[in-house]
């Protein structure tokens, strides 16, 4: 069933679709439509379930797109509709027609269409959401003439149901099993479809069975194993070369959930380590497909982790593979670091007044790595850690809104951290005035430090001169959090970020705190 929420920012064209609007469903107002798209996004992974997406014609749709590459790639069933004009308009093309409809959102939805006729909405809503539901699970949409509303059509009730999980072949089960039984030093690769499928619990008892090292996969915008667990060895780097050397040593891959793989920037070196044979586990063809090694089993996450868990032998002797640096998940230790001090000792600072449960949403890329090596970077709970699927900017702190407002409705109530970088704060800050107007629980961690990290990073590593565009200063985050209603503070020093921190965990609300960090552009593999 659909949430039973709208997320929107309504246009002409719309106005009659939102015409009477229903008591027992809620509008969440965005002020722009690629907000629109992420909210409804962090909604539909925090609820599980599908969600309304209403935005203006072609404008709204054009906004939008950034974040439908991210919900498709997310795989987060939404269900976007926007208006169209009148029908009898259409043919000489007015002002806010949306022309060739159907075209506009592809390749990045399952199925884009617009009805022939006004009495085939109900029914291509109807299809629409049995699209949306079946795996691979992602976006759709739907092209709405805005005079459709207005015509009389037969009560025909097109309510159906549909399948959502694909089971795995047993023949093809039996073969991976037989490859994995006979290999002499497995791993696994554990991608975001295993956390989407609710598989985690699966995961854990496949790769205790099996006592494999577990990888993340690259670029992975949701934790599928405990970062704590002792057979967890760390996230793939996104290069050809580089990864393939991280797995050397292993005579069989088996990657589950994950596209094989993420990779950037472009690192040459061998896919895999010599006589090493990768299975790949997915739900969706289309990644199978695309995979430039490895066979595949096309099927949900977790009744395939079920399945060949039946099949494997238990080998005994675990191997620890938590790496140096990575223990002290428990520790408490308190410090004190000059101004201004590294994204890494910013996180140590933060690590001091986290709660046990919260969720954190990441869109800070230049500090992925040091993020990782801290308490609060190491995701030990399932549902507790989003990244943008698709490495664009702008999803993070919207999609936060829609996780926090999940919270809410669930009653789980986990606060939502979101660490993000000043640059990429500049592309949704507009996110901010729909969880104040909401109520929600979101502390947005801003580290400014005045420029383009990544792309800093990668020009070094690409030996890259001269370029322009990579600074960004004079932005007050500050004054853009207030202005959006949010509580703010500016911290410099480690006790007051403690402060500002332990304050916005315990005062609930919305804050925004702002963190100058040094400089220094770390090289990134």
């Amino acid at each position: 069933m659909c949430s039973g929420l709208i997320v929107g920012n309504p246009g002409s064209t719309e106005e009659t679709f939102l015409q009477n609007f229903p008591d027992d469903f809620q509008y969440i107002l965005a002020l722009h439509e690629s907000c629109v798209v992420a909210i409804a996004d962090g909604i539909a992974q925090g609820l599980k379930t599908p969600v309304l997406v209403n935005v203006h014609t072609n404008a709204g749709l054009g906004n939008a797109m950034g974040n439908i590459i991210t919900s498709y790639l997310s795989k987060s069933p939404l269900i976007i509709t926007a208006g169209q004009q009148t029908r009898s308009m259409l043919l000489c093309e007015p002002f806010l027609a949306n022309v060739q409809a159907e075209t506009l959102p592809r390749p990045w939805v399952k199925w884009s269409y617009e009805p022939k006729r006004p009495q085939d909405v109900p029914g291509a809503f109807m299809r629409a959401y049995a699209t949306a539901v079946q795996q691979p699970t992602g976006p759709v949409f739907l092209s709405l003439p805005m005079d459709d509303w207005d015509q009389t059509m037969d009560d025909i009730d097109v309510f159906r149901t549909t399948s959502t999980c694909i089971a795995p072949d047993p023949c093809r089960v039996a073969e991976f099993a037989e490859a994995i039984n006979r290999s002499a030093r497995p791993a696994v690769v554990y991608g975001g479809d295993v956390a989407r499928g609710n598989a985690w619990k699966e995961g854990i008892a496949f790769a205790e069975k099996l006592g494999a090292p577990v990888w993340q996969g690259p670029l992975s915008e949701r934790i599928s194993f405990p970062q704590d667990h002792p057979l967890f060895a760390g996230t793939l780097p996104p290069a050809i070369g580089p990864l393939g050397n991280a797995l050397h040593g292993h005579d069989l891959l088996l990657v589950v959930g994950a596209p094989v793989f993420r990779y950037y920037p472009w690192v040459p070196g061998e896919y895999l380590p010599s006589g090493a044979r990768l299975l790949h586990i997915t739900d969706d063809p289309y990644e199978a497909a695309k995979a430039v090694v490895g066979d595949s089993l096309i099927s949900d996450s977790g009744l395939a982790l079920v399945e060949l868990s039946k099949h494997i032998r238990r080998r005994d002797g675990t191997t620890t593979y938590v790496k140096a640096g990575k223990q002290d998940r428990g520790q408490s230790s308190i410090h004190d670091f000059p101004s201004p001090m590294t994204a890494r000792q910013l996180f140590a600072l933060l690590s001091e007044c986290i709660p046990e449960e919260y969720i954190v949403v990441s869109e800070s890329p230049s500090n992925m790595a040091e993020f990782s090596q801290t308490k609060i970077g190491r995701i030990t709970k399932p549902d507790s850690y989003y990244m943008t699927a698709s490495g664009g900017h702008g999803w993070g702190m919207p999609a936060a809104v829609g996780l926090a407002l999940a919270e809410k409705r669930t009653g789980k109530n986990r606060p939502v951290i979101v660490i993000v970088g000043d640059g990429s704060f500049q592309f949704s800050p507009q996110s901010i005035w729909t969880a104040v107007q909401l109520d929600l629980h979101v502390i947005y961690v801003v580290l400014k430090n005045e420029q383009y990290g990544i792309l800093k990073a990668f020009a070094s590593q690409e030996r890259l001169e001269n370029v322009p565009g990579l600074d960004i200063p004079g932005i007050d985050i500050v004054s853009l959090g207030k202005g959006y209603g949010a509580k703010t503070c500016r911290a410099e020093t480690s006790d007051r970020i403690r402060e500002c921190f332990s304050g916005a965990l315990s005062e609930r609300g919305v804050t925004v705190i702002e963190v100058p960090i040094g400089k220094n552009i770390l090289k990134h593999q």
